[in-house]
């Protein structure tokens, strides 16, 4: 699926590229969770880090909650990962989230590898069983 790019998940992409770029692959993922929140505020981008997401089930919310990486601008979910390589698990907790929070667009960046990974997903519209398209980006 060919997804159009946009600004917001741009400036997001470049972010990651400049923390991939200054640290390369090899630190645990809280690393590059802190770079990257200093990557987006010497930026200026908006952002929330570590988001509690409400899990909802037949119309009650559950005590259990999952957490974002970062939300950006109000409406990309970021989820960071340092693993040599990324898998469905991965993909589908992105999805899950998009799922949650109502959210349209995500980004999983995986700064694991020599070369920074990304995946764009974008909730298909649809009831409580949405699911998520992935963007084939190639990885930069």
């Amino acid at each position: 699926m060919e997804v159009a790019r946009d600004p917001q998940t741009h400036e997001i992409i470049g972010a990651c590229m400049e923390v991939h770029k200054e640290l390369g692959c090899g630190f645990l993922e809280a690393v590059y969770q802190e770079a990257f929140e200093r990557e987006l505020t010497l930026r200026g981008l908006p952002f929330g880090r570590e988001v509690y997401l409400p899990v909802r089930y037949k119309g009650e919310t559950l005590d259990c909650k999952y957490k974002a990486d970062f939300i950006c601008y109000g409406f990309v979910i970021v989820e960071l990962k340092a693993l040599t390589k990324l898998t469905t698990v991965e993909y589908s907790q992105i999805i899950n989230y998009l799922k949650i929070s109502g959210i349209e667009r995500g980004l999983l960046v995986n700064f694991g590898t020599p070369r920074l990974e990304f995946k764009r997903f974008i909730r298909s519209a649809g009831g409580g069983n949405s699911s998520a398209d992935v963007a084939d980006d190639a990885d930069e």
